[in-house]
Parts: structure tokens; sequence; C-alpha cells
């Protein structure tokens, strides 16, 4: 018998809210190491205005009633109670979509892509167009934390949605999406659960970063490997510290607020697209919201299990498997690696859209939830006979 959701209406105490600004106000910073802001991680300039409006002018009541316009819903799924948004589409047909977030993300991240969605009559679209949106928080993170539960990697978090779409929500079928680690179970559910599955559409592409460079490589391909090159020179630190001493690394995070966004912060400064102020691609306050949730939820911790798992298991496509579902792609210009078609190819066997976009970074449905829901809706609508 398939357990039982119940309503959820997110509501941090007072108490917990007062902590938070008490330890805000006795943050104590580091010097600035010289050369430029952000030449050696979050700088200290930025990191003191944002501790002090952290501080003494984030709303963290108006984030959790925003949240909280959102249907949300906890199940006891696979040992952890697991939290989600369900919010019914507005046209003749929704169909379900599950929408997944990554790391360091949340279903703050959904705010602004997830009407779009489910009523894009009321943004100049297509009622026709309208997706019924599941919006879980990943196993670990946020919402769908209580401290000592187990822990998921890509392949038990691929298990776990398609439970949840099928055996509790009773859809027979349904459409996915995701980004970062979203992305990743996107793809695990191409290769675990294809026949669950109407097709994925992606903003990250779940390809061996240390795949070998094709012989007699294109200008494409060489330059996807001078990327992952430079890639893993300057940007793998936190994979390497999440992925073998994640426990370590918590104790810093879990205690100091300030530790905890100078973290997450400098990831939105280095993955999002902008001229110099990454602020001007996500507000301050959406950060924030993300932020604060990992704070008062404790989630940090667990939510480097993914990379865990990752450094110390298969790839979570397995050598020898290719996704073989209907497969879309949307191609931010920033996004941390964008392999070219030809080498994605060799894993996603079925892609029938690669949309190559103007603007945008990591944290798509933050920075172009427009673009992104618009991209989304054009490569289901010739898939719609397959729910």
């Amino acid at each position: 018998m398939a357990p039982t959701p119940e309503p959820f209406t997110l509501q941090i105490s007072e108490a917990q809210i007062a902590d938070l600004k008490a330890r805000l106000e006795r943050t104590r910073f580091p010097d600035q190491a010289p050369d430029g802001p952000w030449a050696y991680g979050s700088d200290l300039a930025y990191m003191r205005a944002l501790v002090d409006y952290w501080h003494t002018k984030f709303n963290w009541r108006a984030q959790e009633q925003l949240l909280n316009t959102f249907p949300q819903f906890k199940v006891d799924l696979h040992e952890i109670g697991l939290h989600y948004l369900h919010v019914a589409g507005k046209g003749p047909d929704p169909k379900p979509l599950l929408l997944m977030h990554g790391w360091p993300g949340s279903v703050f991240e959904f705010t602004e892509l997830i009407p779009r969605l489910t009523d894009p009559e009321s943004f100049g679209g297509d009622a026709a167009d309208a997706f019924t949106v599941v919006a879980p928080s990943l196993p670990g993170f946020g919402l769908s934390f209580t401290p000592n539960q187990k822990r998921f990697g890509v392949a038990q978090i691929a298990d776990c949605f398609a439970d949840l779409m099928t055996n509790v929500l009773g859809y027979k079928t349904f459409a996915a999406q995701g980004g970062d680690w979203g992305a990743f179970a996107c793809s695990a559910l191409g290769v675990r659960h294809p026949d669950k599955l109407s097709g994925i559409h992606l903003n990250m592409l779940s390809v061996k970063p240390d795949s070998s460079k094709p012989a007699n490589a294109t200008p494409a391909e060489q330059a996807y490997a001078d990327e992952i090159a430079t890639w893993a020179n300057e940007e793998m630190g936190y994979v390497h510290i999440q992925g073998t001493r994640p426990q370590t690394l918590a104790y810093g995070l879990t205690d100091s607020p300030a530790g905890l966004a100078a973290w997450i912060s400098e990831k939105f400064h280095s993955w999002t697209d902008h001229d110099g102020d990454f602020e001007t691609v996500i507000n301050r306050d959406q950060m924030l919201a993300n932020i604060s949730l990992y704070w008062f939820t404790g989630a940090i911790g667990s939510s480097f299990w993914p990379y865990y798992d990752r450094m110390h298991g298969p790839w979570p496509i397995p050598d020898g498997k290719t996704v073989d579902v209907p497969t879309g792609y949307a191609a931010f210009p920033k996004e941390i690696r964008r392999p070219p078609r030809s080498i994605a190819e060799k894993v996603y066997t079925d892609i029938r859209q690669w949309t190559i976009m103007e603007t945008g970074g990591h944290f798509a449905a933050l920075e172009q939830p427009e673009v992104l829901a618009a991209d989304v809706a054009k490569f289901f609508r010739s898939l719609r006979d397959r729910f």
C-alpha cells in the first residue's frame, strides 16, 4: 500500500530566527588576501555587506510566505520524510513534470519557473503546454532532511522519485527536468526507469568530465577538453572536500552562518552569467532564501553526500549504459561544463532538441526562468502522446 502524503507548511520558529541574527552579529571575518576581489574565493567586502544585510534587512518571513503559496507535502518514502511541491496545471490537459534542483540549490530556485510551467497562458503562452509540477527537495537537502537519516546517492534519488511519481502520486508516465544533481537524477531515471518517462529535459549533461579526448578532435571537442582542464585546476576544490571529508566541512558550515553564506555565495558568483555583479541576475533575497533554508534545516552536511557517493562509486550512468529516452538540452553559455553534441550523443542516444541559449549560467531556473520554461514547453509539446 502506498504511503499517504500529508500537507506541509513551512514555519521556522522565532527562536531559530533570533539565534541566526545573534550569530550573524558576532561574525568574525578573515582578512582579505591580496590581488583582486574574488581572486581566491568569496570577497571580503562583499561578504561584510551580505552578512550585514542578512542580519539587519533580510525578511525570512516574506520568503517563507512565498514558498507557502505553493501546495507542499511530506510523505514517508524510502526511509525518510520526503518534502515536495505539487502544483496543479491550468490547461486542458496538464502533463506531470518532475522538476529537480541541485547543489547548492533548493526548491526556492523554482518560485518563478513553476508558475510559467503550470499556467503558461498567464505569461503569454499556450494553455495546452501546461504541466502539473512535482518539485521535491532532494533527499538530504532542505526540508527532505532530518538529523541522522540515511544518505542518498544519485541512483537512490532517482529510485525514490520514480516511486514518488508512480506509486505515491499515481502518474503512470511523467516528464522530468533538472540541472546539476537534478540533471544527473534525470539521466539516472532514463537508465533505471525508462518505461516511466515520456522524456527528459536537461540544462546540464551527465557526461564524464574525465572522458578521454577523441582522436582527431574537432575544434568544439578540443575546446571542451581545454575547458575541463581549467575546471579541474581551478574549480574542483569543493568537489574533493565534499566528496572525501564531508563530515569535517559540515562542522564549520553548520555552526557559522557567515561561513555557510561564503561557501554558497561563491558558487552563485562563479557559476552565473554576469558582467561583474552577479546580483544583477540573482537578487540578494533569492540567494539568502536559499542559504537560509540550508541554515534552518541544518542540511548542508547531508547535501554533500551525492559528491561522496560519486567519488566512491560508479558514475551515475554506468559504463556501457546509455540514456535512450527522448532528451532535450538547453545549453546555457556559462554552464560549468558544456560538452559538444558529438560527445553528448555517445551518452544520450535520442537527443531531439538542442537549444543554444544566448545568456544564462548554472542556475538557469533563477537566472532565466522565462526562456527555460519556454524551452521545456517546446520540447515536450511533441511528446504529449507519450504520457
